[in-house]
């Protein structure tokens, strides 16, 4: 690692007496490209306000090398007070930065500088956010979820700009081919410490993986120490008993020890509440067109979805995405055309600006409706804490306001109540807004599962790639044309990503260099989210379905259980049948998944 330009040792933060960070150490070096990632909570955030300077930790040091200038880009940039965007960036340069820089960017970011800050929507203030943190070239980057509310175009053109940046990086992100093409080296924020190893985002997921295998062994290890020195105690210390008074006081120590152990936090819990099965027909769109003074946004575009179908929707910001799904659902009538919908249709919609989240609402009225302590999930009611639970909600937090919840936060209630309702066709608006890499883990494996139909806009590759059975993707004013596959798969047939409007910057390449961020991929299929959670799991299925008809087959070896029990006997018999055919259905399936892998990989 190169000679350190910032450090933070042994930080320490607390809210209410709870210690959200531990002991944490960051380095940032030279040239290093670091991605930051954690539990949402985990206080990934708050590491990132310390290393900027912005706030000071309870306890721990930060030390920073003389001269070096740092830029951070916060989650929710304020842009209020300024007359323009223009004036934004060039507030944030130092005496002898580059000015004619900050308009450059905002004009690659298509901008023109002139906006009034007040008009502006969620990914323009984004945007102008990234110009004014880009336009010094300060030594050290740390950006806080950078991609939120940018569309594909901008998010590869940041992608081929931070590549090219001389400035150290500290990325927190949920956009995982983000965090892959930029990061060299990875820090996880997990139970208030952080631990770093010098590989990229792409093996984060084995290590984390490998870190709880090694503290599993750990706590089997001395759980088995523990009950060995419970038996010395029950049976062995009446007559020794001021010869081992030191080992029983061990022994409290090592209980002591097991209760105050730190534990992975809890995974998000989601039961997707699926309603009557639609009729095989979701929805078909034959020769529709719809306009908005004068410009097209769709143009004689037919499609036909089946239930089941899972439908990504992919453009640039102003493409037209949202009212191509308000037709697609019948919320808005086509100028031309016909839009048929299938029978028997539950829509549940999951809307990325959260605006159906009033700020004063606590989040146990948002869960239930107000006035109950119930909320019915899938057919049947849950109390609300326990369902709060679900979505790693302390039951404190049942009368917290919403409008004081982080980002993360609100993406889970927005989940919590989506999810709860029944439904056999779910609308989802860049779902993967706030997430946490977990949850966003479960939302696809959830997704996998259902048994519905899904129409999902999302600017993340990665979440595409994993969901997405195909990809319909804006081809230009008012053009539009479906893709079998995930992004990639579309970026192989077409040849290249989403490209931004030409309206929107006539005079910069939405890339700059060339196109040098284009989508890195290749035609060859990739195992779907769900083949790979059933290789992944069906070992262990395969070992505890041999343990148990090993067992099994242990009593039935016992020649009195018939005489001693025949219903017993029979059930046994009859166990040992079934288990057998699963054993041989999970072996058949672990092998057809095992020689796919093979031959996509070799």
């Amino acid at each position: 690692m190169a000679a350190p330009l910032l450090t933070l040792r042994d930080i320490h933060v607390g809210y209410g007496g709870h210690p959200v960070i531990d002991g944490a150490e960051l380095i940032v070096g030279e040239g290093d490209r670091l991605c930051l990632v954690g539990r949402n909570g985990s206080g990934k955030s708050t590491l990132l306000k310390i290393a900027a300077g912005l706030i000071e930790p309870d306890r721990g040091e930060r030390i920073l090398q003389t001269g070096v200038t740092i830029r951070y880009l916060p989650q929710e940039p304020d842009l209020s007070g300024f007359p323009s965007t223009l004036a934004y960036v060039e507030a944030g340069l130092a005496p002898g930065d580059d000015h004619h820089r900050a308009r450059s960017l905002l004009e690659a970011l298509g901008m023109t500088g002139e906006e009034d800050p007040k008009s502006l929507s969620g990914g323009e203030i984004r945007r102008a956010a990234l110009a004014r943190t880009l336009a010094p070239e300060p030594d050290i980057l740390l950006l806080d979820e950078p991609t939120n509310h940018l569309d594909l175009p901008a998010i590869e053109w940041l992608e081929g700009e931070l590549r090219r940046c001389r400035s150290a990086l500290v990325l927190i992100s949920h956009d995982r081919q983000f965090l892959t093409a930029l990061s060299r080296a990875t820090v996880w924020l997990d139970r208030g410490i952080a631990r770093r190893t010098e590989r990229g985002f792409a093996a984060f997921e084995d290590w984390r993986d490998d870190v709880f295998e090694q503290e599993e062994k750990e706590r089997h290890k001395l759980d088995r120490k523990i009950v060995a020195e419970l038996d010395w105690l029950r049976h062995g210390v009446s007559g020794r008993r001021k010869r081992n008074m030191r080992r029983l006081g061990e022994l409290h120590g090592m209980r002591r020890e097991r209760r105050e152990e730190r534990k992975a936090v809890g995974n998000v819990k989601m039961t997707l509440g699926e309603g009557d099965v639609s009729g095989k027909l979701v929805v078909e769109a034959r020769d529709v067109s719809k306009a908005f003074d004068g410009r097209p946004i769709i143009a004689g575009l037919d499609l036909r979805l089946k239930r089941g179908d899972r439908l990504g929707i992919v453009g640039p910001n102003g493409a037209g995405k949202t009212t191509l799904i308000n037709l697609l659902t019948g919320a808005l009538a086509p100028d031309s055309g016909e839009i048929r919908l299938g029978t028997n249709l539950q829509m549940v919609t999951l809307d990325q600006k959260r605006e159906s989240l009033a700020p004063t609402t606590t989040l146990q009225d948002a869960l239930t409706g107000g006035g109950s302590d119930r909320v019915e999930v899938a057919g049947s009611f849950k109390h609300v804490i326990g369902y709060m639970k679900d979505f790693l909600f302390g039951p404190e937090q049942a009368k917290t306001p919403l409008g004081v919840l982080s980002g993360g936060e609100r993406g889970r209630v927005m989940l919590a109540r989506a999810l709860a309702k029944p439904s056999n066709l779910l609308v989802l608006d860049e779902p993967t807004n706030d997430l946490d890499l977990e949850t966003l883990d479960l939302l696809e494996e959830i997704l996998a599962d259902y048994g519905g139909t899904v129409l999902v806009v999302s600017h993340d590759r990665d979440f595409l790639d994993r969901v997405a059975t195909s990809v319909l993707a804006y081809e230009g004013p008012g053009r539009w044309a479906e893709y079998a596959g995930g992004y990639s798969d579309m970026v192989a047939q077409r040849g290249q990503g989403v490209s931004a409007r030409a309206a929107e910057a006539p005079t910069a390449a939405p890339r700059p260099g060339g196109g040098e961020a284009a989508p890195r991929s290749t035609a060859k299929r990739k195992l779907s989210f769900k083949e790979k959670h059933a290789l992944e799991t069906l070992p262990g299925r395969i070992e505890a379905l041999t343990t148990e008809i090993a067992t099994l087959q242990g009593k039935l070896d016992d020649g009195t259980l018939f005489g001693r029990d025949p219903a017993a006997f029979q059930k046994t018999v009859a166990r040992i049948d079934a288990a057998q055919g699963e054993l041989a259905a999970a072996e058949d399936e672990w092998l057809a998944l095992e020689m796919l892998r093979e031959e996509l990989e070799g």
